[in-house]
């Protein structure tokens, strides 16, 4: 971006406001059975403003990056406020100030890739299969990249830049077994950019066999028998657990919109086995996928402690429902694009680790199922929740049995985590982590460790 400078235009901003300037570039290219089916780029460039007065919320933004879109925005958007404030007349006070100058780049140290060598990296893949797996009747192998560049200022002295790339290699096998088609799909990276990540095909090798190694099992596996049972959620699973059926119903604005998560500050609503955090940026002083260090509404990001040895202690909030809450906000507030206001979001959700071994969490399940890989799902403000899960195993007498196939999970996700009996020492981040669709699609991490619970599956 070449607005490097906003704070040039500090002097313009009247209290309380917003100036943020946002490029999001965006690439994808995937090959089918050797043939590229897609390649596209995209860069979402511009400028936004936001004016709080007296209560009322002014927004504008602007494609065109310059001294006269700059000032235009700011314009409309003081305007958009005081029309708005002579409407409603609330007579809020501003925020208490938030003040931070900070700047962090994830920018790659290494040299760029082109287009080129790009699809010839993931040709190279793509051979490797079908060299090695004949038998896999399709092979999807594609790459996505997207980076979210952030130059943001405040009426407060806030001055924050940020680069935040992130890289996905998915693959997706199918067989055929007994004529019917059979896919197991797994993505590979994380935050970098691509170069970071391609460098050398080998590296992708043995994280492809083992996927292949699963669909064999999962073509030859089982249904698993519905109905409630005890089970073990991989990491995986266990993460959009805590984000889509826990984390949403603990957004303020979903709270104050009726979630059932109102009802239950400071009560029990998990085993005590279980914390679930949002963590901002880092954990155990390793980056997360997603690492946020400031929102969009200029606060230094904090991690949120949702829940606490199964109470539920906090939500998470931007600078207007914390102030209604009577708390602090801890930079949950972010948007996708330069044309979109922040909305309260997660950054990297996920339980802790426990003091579990998951060989003794299998050996403590005499007929059960140890579920691994999930693929779509939903979730609601009450918590309930439908998940598919594509990958898993009988547990029979305390030991791994055959693969299942295709199936189900659902229940009310506050249940479920009462239900838990056992958390795994182990804590497994999701490396490219996942995009949460709330109104507005934004990337997120997620991870945790293995729990054993209670839960309806879908089968015979």
């Amino acid at each position: 971006m070449t607005t490097d400078n906003l704070k040039e235009y500090l002097a313009l901003l009247t209290p309380y406001t917003e100036l943020r300037v946002q490029s999001n570039n965006i690439m994808s290219m995937a090959f089918l059975n050797g043939n590229m089916i897609s390649n596209s780029q995209n860069r979402i460039h511009g400028v936004s403003a936001r004016v709080y007065k007296n209560g009322s919320w002014g927004f504008a933004s602007n494609s065109v990056v310059n001294d006269a879109g700059i000032q235009a925005v700011l314009s409309e958007a003081e305007n958009n406020a005081s029309f708005l404030d002579s409407r409603l007349d609330l007579r809020k006070a501003l925020f208490n100030p938030t003040v931070g100058k900070m700047k962090k780049d994830f920018r790659s140290t290494k040299h760029p890739l082109s287009q080129g060598e790009i699809k010839e990296f993931i040709k190279l893949l793509d051979n490797y299969i079908a060299t090695k797996y004949p038998d896999v009747m399709q092979r999807y192998v594609g790459i996505q990249f997207l980076s979210m560049e952030k130059n943001l200022v405040t009426s407060d002295g806030v001055e924050f830049y940020s680069f935040i790339p992130r890289t996905a290699i998915p693959v997706q096998l199918t067989v055929v077994k007994d004529g019917v088609p059979v896919n197991l799909y797994e993505a590979f990276g994380g935050l970098g950019e691509a170069q970071d990540f391609l460098d050398n095909p080998e590296n992708f090798f043995p994280k492809i066999d083992t996927l292949y190694q699963e669909l064999i099992k999962k073509s030859e596996g089982v249904m698993p028998k519905a109905g409630l049972c005890e089970v073990i959620l991989a990491s995986d699973i266990a993460g959009i657990l805590a984000h889509e059926a826990i984390g949403h119903t603990t957004e303020a604005d979903l709270v104050l919109g009726g979630s059932i998560a109102a009802e239950y500050m400071n009560k029990e609503v998990a085993s005590p086995l279980v914390t679930l955090v949002d963590f901002a940026n880092t954990y155990n002083g390793k980056t997360l996928t997603m690492p946020i260090y400031m929102d969009d509404e200029g606060v230094v990001a904090e991690d949120v402690v949702i829940i606490e040895n199964g109470i539920l202690r906090n939500y998470m909030h931007n600078k207007e429902t914390a102030r209604l809450f009577g708390t602090e906000p801890k930079g949950n507030a972010r948007a996708w694009q330069f044309n979109d206001e922040p909305l309260i979001r997660m950054r990297n959700t996920a339980i802790l680790p426990g003091k579990d071994k998951l060989e003794d969490m299998i050996a403590s399940i005499e007929d059960g199922y140890f579920l691994t890989k999930t693929g779509n799902g939903q979730a609601d403000t009450t918590s309930e929740f439908t998940f598919s899960v594509n990958m898993g195993y009988e547990i029979k007498n305390g030991k791994l049995g055959r693969a299942i196939k295709d199936t189900t999970i659902s229940g009310i996700a506050f249940e479920v985590l009462k239900s838990v009996t056992m958390v795994s020492d182990e804590m497994t981040w999701a490396g490219t982590g996942g995009m949460c669709g709330k109104k507005q699609p934004i990337p997120v991490g997620m991870g945790g460790p293995s729990i054993k619970c209670k839960v309806n599956i879908g089968g015979e």
